[in-house]
């Protein structure tokens, strides 16, 4: 058993790997300190993996192509209970890991460099990465996942290999660094970060990450792992806005001084409601699916548990289409009354409107209810 491990992901690397390894060895014996260099190879043809063992690391051949595939496999294949991981373009200092050991060692489960605090070499990161990518997404993470961290993306950090088998990471590509702050974070894990440096990478070819497709899909990523801040919180504030508006509209008409609020903005208020129910819905399934397939972790939310449930979505939603008919009927009563002619629209269209919502909510929730309810069958 090893004090820590050091991983690498690598691809075809050879030009900087061994000064990579080296200096991770030269650290380790420097601070006394037994620890597993560890390599996992995402298919290299440039002898990077011979590079290694010759240098005495180990290689864990990962045949899934995906920086983030490289690293679930490394990490899972670690030897120590302290896991300390960084690109293997000689970008980040492997001669300085004592923040990163020393604070796991005190019992953190995440340890994260920030580059900002560090210093980042001049050419070390592109314009828009520096002054764009990471500051916008940074900031989005943390209003998504109340995170206190302000460099999301450092390739350079330490975690505890029991905080990565709770962490359970999915992502195979660049957005796994991105997964792994979001969900130490739900989980409620011991977090710090420390400052690192950021050098110009040693390589002689293009790097892999691609600025806008890498950070289009670590913004998709927040978006998805966030269903509760994005759609069912925002849904329900606007409910509770909007369905008091809608029944004052509904009973009469608002004089505000030269101003007559009535029909079309009772029937705008509607569409909203409406809407506004449809994302509730959504969001609430999202959530248990996402929660179901293990991509991100167990949060008891009553209110997404009782809506995404085949009874209840079948109940409310006969309810919310027995409401609508009685409407139809109530409409129909004052069109019989005018001796089914020519009628005041305004006393009949509050009527059929509100008819029409809840029919198409009604619908809708029954057509929930009943993918909740396959979802929600056991396994054979």
């Amino acid at each position: 058993m090893y004090d820590v491990t050091i991983l690498m992901p690598c691809l075809n690397e050879s030009q900087t790997l061994a000064i990579c390894i080296n200096k991770a060895k030269g650290w380790a014996a420097l601070n006394n300190v037994n620890a597993e260099i560890l390599i996992a190879d995402n298919g290299s043809i440039d002898r990077s993996q011979l590079i290694a063992e010759n240098l005495g690391a180990r290689v864990v051949d990962v045949k899934k192509r995906g920086y983030g595939a490289a690293l679930i496999a490394g990490a899972n294949s670690a030897n120590s209970s302290f896991i300390i991981m960084a690109d293997s373009d000689d970008s980040y200092d492997f001669s300085n890991l004592n923040p990163f050991y020393e604070k796991l060692k005190e019992g953190f489960d995440l340890v994260m460099g920030n580059r900002f605090l560090g210093g980042i070499e001049r050419g070390a990161m592109p314009w828009k990465n520096r002054y764009i990518g990471n500051p916008s997404l940074t900031f989005i993470g943390k209003m998504l996942f109340n995170c206190k961290l302000n460099d999301f993306h450092c390739g350079l950090r330490g975690f505890t290999k029991s905080a990565f088998e709770k962490m359970n990471l999915k992502s195979t590509g660049m957005e796994f660094n991105s997964e792994m702050v979001f969900k130490a974070n739900i989980l409620d894990m011991k977090i710090c970060e420390v400052p690192t440096t950021l050098a110009k990478d040693g390589r002689d070819r293009p790097p892999h990450l691609k600025p806008w497709r890498d950070g289009w899909r670590n913004l998709r990523l927040m978006l998805l792992f966030s269903p509760e801040k994005v759609l069912i919180t925002p849904s329900i504030t606007l409910l509770l806005l909007l369905t008091p508006i809608y029944i004052l509209l509904y009973r009469s008409s608002l004089q505000i001084g030269t101003l007559n609020v009535s029909l079309n903005t009772l029937m705008i208020t509607g569409t909203l409601i409406v809407v506004s129910y449809l994302s509730l819905l959504l969001g609430s399934f999202v959530k248990k699916y996402g929660e179901d397939m293990s991509l991100f972790p167990y949060r008891r939310n009553r209110l997404s548990s009782f809506l995404v449930s085949f009874e209840t979505s079948i109940v409310s939603g006969l309810l919310q289409l027995i409401f609508s008919f009685v409407l139809v009927l109530v409409s129909f009563g004052y069109w019989k009354d005018a001796g089914f002619s020519e009628i005041n629209i305004l006393s009949i269209s509050k009527q059929t409107f509100s008819a029409s919502m809840l029919a198409i909510t009604g619908i809708v929730t029954i057509a929930f209810g009943f993918v909740a309810g396959l979802r929600n069958l056991p396994e054979s």
